[in-house]
C-alpha cells in the first residue's frame, strides 16, 4: 500500500517538473520575441532554477521509492526462502513421527523427504524473477542524480546570467546600518535580481529584489563599493513598502565592483545616468564572506559616457546585439574588457520619473 502511495507521489511530482519545463519553454520564446524586455516573474533564468529545485525534489522521491521497492523484493525473497524451509522441516518431523510404521510406508515417507529436500531453497524465488523480471528494480542499477538530466532550454542564452556572484548589500533599516551578504545576478533580461543564497535544493528561489536596470539610477564605484537607485520589483513584501530607493553594495575587491557595475551599465544602454557614489564607512568584509565565488562575463560593448542630471532614458537595444556573453561562475572573476563604443545609442527615448 505504501509502495503504491509513492509511486502516485512520484506520478505527481513528475508532472509538476514538466509543466515548470514547458513554462521554462514557453518564457525563453517569450524573451526571444519580445527583445528579452520580459516581467521579473516571467525571467527564464529564475524558471530555470525552478525547474533545478523540481528536479532535485523529483529525484529524491524517486530514489526512496526505488529503495523501498528494492527492499520489499528482498523481504519477499527471504519470505520464499522460509516457506520452503518451514516445509522441508514440517516434512522431516513427519517422518519422524511415523518412523515406527512399516517397512513400505516409511520407505514412501523417505521419498517425500527426499522430493522435498531437493527443492532449493530459492526455487520459487527465481521462478518468480524469470516471470515477472520486467516488472522488478535491478538493484544494481545507478540511482538517478541531477548531473545526469537534461531538459529543454537547459542552456538557453535568455536563461544564462551575464554576470553573477556574491555581493554584499546595506540593509535598508537605518538602525542596524549594516551589510549582508547575498546572491546577486545580471540577467539578459536587464535585470538584477537578488538572493539570499545560491541555493536551488533547499528551496523554491525566489528573489528578494529585483531591479529593471534600464530604469535605475548607477552610480560610480568607491573602491570596492558602488550604488544603484531603482524600483524593486520583486514580489517580496519589502519591495511594496520601499517603493523606489538606493541600495548600496560592496564587492570583494575593487575590481569586482568595477566589473559589476561595467556589465550592469551595458545591460541598461547607452544612456545611463551616473551619479557619484556616496555611503557611510561599514565593518570590513569577513574572511568567510571573501571566499564567495563571482560569475564570469566576456568582452562587450562599453557604455557611452554618463548624461547629465535629468536627461531622458531610452531603453536599450535586445541584449544580444550588443556581444555580451556570461552564464560561469569563479572563484575570482577578471575584469571586463570593453570594446568600442556602438555608433548610435538606441533611438526610442522614456522620460525617467
Amino acid at each position: 500500500m505504501g509502495v503504491g502511495k509513492a509511486a502516485k507521489e512520484i506520478e505527481k511530482t513528475r508532472n509538476t517538473t514538466q509543466k515548470h519545463i514547458e513554462l521554462l519553454g514557453q518564457q525563453t520564446a517569450a524573451a526571444e520575441a519580445s527583445g528579452h524586455r520580459v516581467s521579473p516573474n516571467d525571467d527564464p533564468y529564475i524558471t530555470q532554477r525552478g525547474v533545478y529545485y523540481r528536479l532535485h525534489k523529483q529525484i529524491l522521491e524517486e530514489n526512496n521509492n526505488r529503495q523501498d521497492l528494492i527492499s520489499v523484493q528482498e523481504n519477499f525473497a527471504t519470505f520464499e526462502q522460509h516457506v520452503v524451509e518451514v516445509i522441508q522441516q514440517a516434512m522431516a518431523s513427519f517422518v519422524q513421527f511415523v518412523g515406527g510404521q512399516a517397512q513400505r510406508k516409511q520407505n514412501a515417507y523417505s521419498d517425500m523427504l527426499a522430493t522435498a529436500q531437493g527443492i532449493p531453497p530459492d526455487f520459487e524465488w527465481k521462478g518468480f524473477t524469470q516471470r515477472y523480471g520486467d516488472s522488478l528494480v535491478d538493484p544494481n542499477s545507478a540511482p538517478r542524480s541531477i548531473e545526469s538530466v537534461t531538459f529543454p532550454n537547459q542552456n538557453h542564452k535568455s536563461a544564462q546570467p551575464l554576470v553573477e556572484g556574491t555581493l554584499e548589500r546595506k540593509s535598508r533599516n537605518i538602525l542596524s546600518g549594516g551589510y549582508s551578504t547575498g546572491y546577486y545576478a545580471v540577467t539578459s533580461s536587464l535585470y538584477l535580481h537578488g538572493f539570499k543564497d545560491n541555493d536551488n535544493v533547499r528551496k523554491d528561489p525566489e528573489p528578494d529584489v529585483s531591479i529593471y536596470l534600464p530604469d535605475a539610477i548607477l552610480g560610480t564605484t568607491n573602491g570596492s563599493k558602488f550604488n544603484i537607485k531603482g524600483k524593486d520589483v520583486s514580489k517580496g513584501f519589502s519591495s511594496k513598502l520601499a517603493g523606489t530607493s538606493e541600495l548600496h553594495f560592496k564587492a570583494h575587491t575593487p575590481q569586482d565592483a568595477e566589473k559589476w557595475v561595467e556589465v550592469m551599465k551595458m545591460a541598461a544602454g547607452a544612456n545611463v545616468k551616473t551619479t557619484p557614489y556616496s555611503s557611510t564607512p561599514a565593518s570590513p568584509i569577513s574572511p568567510v564572506q571573501r571566499q564567495a565565488s563571482y560569475g564570469s562575463v566576456g568582452a562587450a560593448v562599453a557604455p557611452a559616457a554618463a548624461q547629465e542630471q535629468g536627461a531622458t532614458h531610452a531603453h536599450p537595444e535586445p541584449l544580444h546585439t550588443q556581444g555580451i556573453t556570461g552564464g560561469q561562475t569563479v572563484a575570482s572573476p577578471t575584469t571586463t574588457t570593453p570594446a568600442a563604443a556602438p555608433a548610435t545609442a538606441p533611438t526610442p527615448a522614456v522620460e525617467k520619473a
